[in-house]
């Protein structure tokens, strides 16, 4: 049930998505208008997301203690999931908990607390944790579709989901620090510097893996139509 509420939630956000692309510019000439718009319920809906990805890792990672060591393995687990953003983490040995901040490059902030568990998380028969496998998504670029880039996506992506998904983290890379000063450098903003410079978390945060060994029928990009 879990799984398919997760994927249904995904494409009717998909949708909207798709659907403001169409609509926004028919409904104002002003076409800056339009992309703010379209870009403030993006990003809103990427926020939501993030959160729920948040509290879920804090119900769910193991914290057997407070020692460096194992505080250092959250720091990095949050690392992958967040890409370039800020986490600070405070032991509270008294209450056995500890409390977590991540920091966003584009201002989101999250906070929670993960509570001690000398004997690890136990898993609830009712609701066993889910372990999607990643299964083959190579694309290519209508400009070059001879080269095939052997991407992995979730198994309860689409090919169309999972190229809108990479779309999103293509375009979010471009606008992060990180990607900004890539730019300054004077890298190209092609799809080749963004797919070697991106942080894994962004990939695996929306479902995708930057390599895959075997291959399946392939997904060509589209170009997006709203600039």
């Amino acid at each position: 049930m879990k799984k398919e509420t997760t994927k249904a939630t995904r494409n009717t956000e998909a949708q909207l998505l798709e659907l403001l692309k169409r609509v926004l510019p028919k409904a104002t000439p002003d076409a800056q208008l339009a992309v703010r718009i379209y870009e403030a319920v993006e990003t809103e809906l990427k926020s939501k997301a993030r959160g729920v990805a948040f509290d879920k890792f804090c119900s769910r990672v193991e914290l057997t203690d407070l020692e460096p060591a194992s505080i250092q393995m959250v720091k990095q687990q949050l690392g992958m999931a967040f890409g370039d953003g800020d986490v600070t983490l405070k032991p509270d040995r008294k209450e056995k908990t500890l409390a977590v901040e991540v920091a966003l490059a584009d201002g989101t902030q999250f906070s929670g607390q993960i509570p001690v568990n000398p004997d690890g998380h136990k898993a609830d028969p009712e609701t066993p944790e889910l372990k999607l496998k990643f299964i083959p998504f190579p694309i290519s670029l209508p400009t070059d579709p001879e080269l095939i880039w052997l991407l992995a996506k979730h198994e309860t992506l689409t090919h169309d989901e999972a190229g809108i998904a990479l779309a999103k983290v293509e375009e979010d890379y471009w606008a992060s620090k990180a990607g900004q000063k890539a730019l300054r450098d004077r890298v190209e903003r092609i799809f080749p510097e963004f797919i070697a410079r991106v942080p894994s978390g962004a990939l695996t945060e929306v479902g995708l893996k930057r390599h895959y060994k075997l291959p399946e029928p392939l997904k060509v990009l589209r170009p997006s139509k709203l600039k």
